[in-house]
């Protein structure tokens, strides 16, 4: 059982819904990415998505492509998004952490050797959103087999013919995308996201996380009511963008938190 698998297992047993955060590792600087990240858990987080800065990133909205351009130009590299993590495992052995990002960086590095990094590092999940089902070989299924759950993508474009291979090979939960289109881009609609949900959960017997679209503490809740859970990130990319004090962005994502708790 991984980090994410005791994480759910805990929330369920307590009838509370998750709340996953994402911020770009390295944004604005590592130093303060890391003090972000520190405070995550204390502010509510359940899961936390670490954002692995790429020069090419197709799915993300502006907000993200802005924290990764802030984040490669301060020297963020793959390698220094594993000592971020690492030095969060430092004080914190249970929040999970997922690393979200494109397979470039990785396949540079080599899986075997990128896998190994990982593991050490505290990663339990990973999220690569340019890697599809048909290549599982590559990354999935090694990286299940060193001890990491690997999350898959769904869309409102994922018919009931596809599901089945999508979720085939995942593990930890599944990351619903409630819109069509990038991060950032619209918002969310619990009364559309809803069904969604219930055929996801049928087709992969996980829990099912909702992210894109949701930037208020209103909309984690009333999406959180109808998912397992509920992801945001460029709202607080943003906050960060800004330039608020670290506490600010966390007090923000409190409210957040709090937002999907009450569901």
């Amino acid at each position: 059982m991984t980090r994410i698998d005791a994480k759910f297992a805990d929330l369920k047993s307590q009838g509370k819904k998750a709340f996953v955060a994402y911020v770009m590792a390295g944004d604005p600087d590592f130093d303060t990415s890391l003090e972000i990240v520190r405070g995550l858990p204390g502010a509510g987080v359940d899961v936390i998505e670490l954002g692995l800065p790429f020069t090419d990133p197709m799915a993300d909205g502006a907000a993200i492509q802005l924290a990764g351009q802030r984040a490669l130009e301060g020297g963020m590299t793959l390698d220094k998004t594993l000592a971020l993590a690492a030095a969060f495992r430092e004080k914190d052995d249970t929040t999970p952490i997922v690393l979200m990002g494109y397979y470039n960086p990785i396949y540079s590095k080599g899986v075997d050797t990128f896998l190994e990094a990982a593991k050490k590092a505290g990663v339990d999940g990973l999220i690569v959103v340019d890697l599809p089902p048909e290549e599982d070989n590559e990354l999935c299924l090694p990286a299940q087999a060193a001890g990491m759950n690997f999350i898959r993508l769904a869309t409102p474009t994922t018919d009931d013919k596809r599901l089945p291979r999508v979720v085939q090979n995942t593990s930890g939960f599944v990351y619903y995308v409630s819109i069509t289109g990038i991060t950032g881009s619209a918002e969310a609609d619990a009364g559309d996201v809803a069904p969604e949900v219930v055929r996801i959960q049928k087709a992969s017997g996980l829990p099912v996380i909702v992210g894109f679209g949701v930037n208020t503490p209103a909309k984690a809740e009333a999406i959180a009511g109808v998912a397992d859970g509920v992801v945001v990130g460029s709202a607080i990319v943003s906050k960060i963008a800004d330039g608020l004090p670290v506490e600010d962005v966390l007090s923000f994502v409190k409210s957040l938190a709090d937002g999907a708790h009450r569901a």
